[in-house]
């Protein structure tokens, strides 16, 4: 596999085709991080566009003090931040709402689960509630929690992104889990209150 600083010496020298091979590596990482901040799938994924779109303009002043994957992050997390500071929230949409195309309305196909519907369920179920304590962070721990433990980036990396220091990012991760394991003691005993109200 070809090193990430040789691909973008190759794009700085004029082969931009060189940059697909950048996308195709980052962004699947680059939208997770997107998804997490924005907790919508659509804005997710037109944020990741955004950021590539940046990355692309920008590539040319690109000094490489750090690797190309501590600066795209970086720029993913800055496109976040400046599309939630604008107030931007995504709009939830019916999955029976038609698609609209040149040739009209569609109905939406969705794609068959291999698991069972009470397994589906329970992922999904996991996975939202998951994704709102997330929302509910203070951005600072929210960003240091998506890079940690939804991308596995070091603290220097995260130190990188987010323009600060490594201390720092211990800082607000140690607060950010405290908070997250707060709000899950909580949840917990609400549902077990709630249980023992249907009994």
């Amino acid at each position: 596999m070809v090193p990430d600083n040789i691909i973008v010496q190759q794009v700085k020298e004029g082969k931009d085709e060189s940059f697909e091979i950048l996308v195709e590596r980052y962004q699947k990482q680059v939208y997770n991080i997107a998804y997490r901040y924005t907790g919508s799938r659509d804005d997710a994924y037109d944020l990741s566009q955004e950021a590539f779109l940046k990355a692309y303009k920008g590539i040319k002043n690109f000094r490489q003090d750090s690797s190309f994957k501590t600066w795209i992050y970086h720029i993913t997390a800055n496109v976040c931040r400046d599309y939630l500071r604008k107030g931007r929230k995504f709009q939830e949409v019916s999955i029976d709402e038609p698609v609209h195309s040149n040739d009209g309305d569609m109905e939406k196909q969705l794609t068959d689960n291999a698991r069972g519907p009470a397994e589906a369920y329970e992922s999904k179920e996991l996975s939202e509630f998951i994704q709102s304590l997330i929302n509910d962070l203070q951005q600072e721990y929210k960003e240091v929690i998506v890079l940690r433990e939804m991308q596995q980036l070091s603290y220097e990396e995260i130190a990188n992104v987010l323009n600060c220091s490594i201390g720092t990012v211990k800082s607000r991760l140690n607060r950010a889990r405290k908070v997250l394991r707060d709000r899950i003691i909580v949840a917990g005993e609400q549902f077990k209150a709630e249980l023992r109200q249907t009994k």
